[in-house]
């Protein structure tokens, strides 16, 4: 069964996305962290044209800054601006690599294929990820088989 959706997790994110000024192109995401116990953490993107970071890895940095370890988020959402509107903004694939390396268990709050918002594991956004040191069949192996 699918996650409920934290309404109020994405209001965080829309609030703190609303304390941007429109006219701030550095600042154009906004994201939320939940804790399992409770507490949420925003954070804003950093737009640099390095790469600065993502906003939710500004909100899991912000949480880290508190005392809270990654095990302990349980539910992540980042919102932007589209046309006036603030809109759920899924997660790019650092992003989602990050998250569920941080922790497996991560919820993310999406918009699916027909723009509705639901609750998802992090590890449905990023079927056959990378995984380091994984192991598994060598090259080797599938070619005497």
């Amino acid at each position: 069964m699918a996650a409920q959706l934290d309404h109020e997790l994405i209001a965080l994110a829309a609030s703190s996305l609303s304390a941007i000024p429109d006219n701030d192109g550095d600042h154009t995401v906004t994201a939320a962290a939940r804790t399992s116990n409770g507490l949420a953490f925003a954070g804003a993107n950093v737009f640099h044209f390095t790469g600065g970071p993502c906003a939710e890895l500004v909100a899991l940095g912000v949480a880290a800054a508190q005392g809270v370890l990654a095990k302990d988020i349980t539910a992540m959402v980042a919102v932007r601006r589209d046309e006036g509107k603030i809109r759920v903004l899924n997660p790019c694939g650092r992003c989602r690599q990050v998250l569920l390396d941080y922790n497996p268990d991560i919820n993310v709050i999406v918009l699916d294929e027909t723009g509705v918002q639901r609750t998802v594991p992090v590890r449905e956004l990023l079927p056959f990820a990378y995984v380091y040191g994984a192991g598994g069949e060598t090259v080797e192996e599938v070619a005497t088989a």
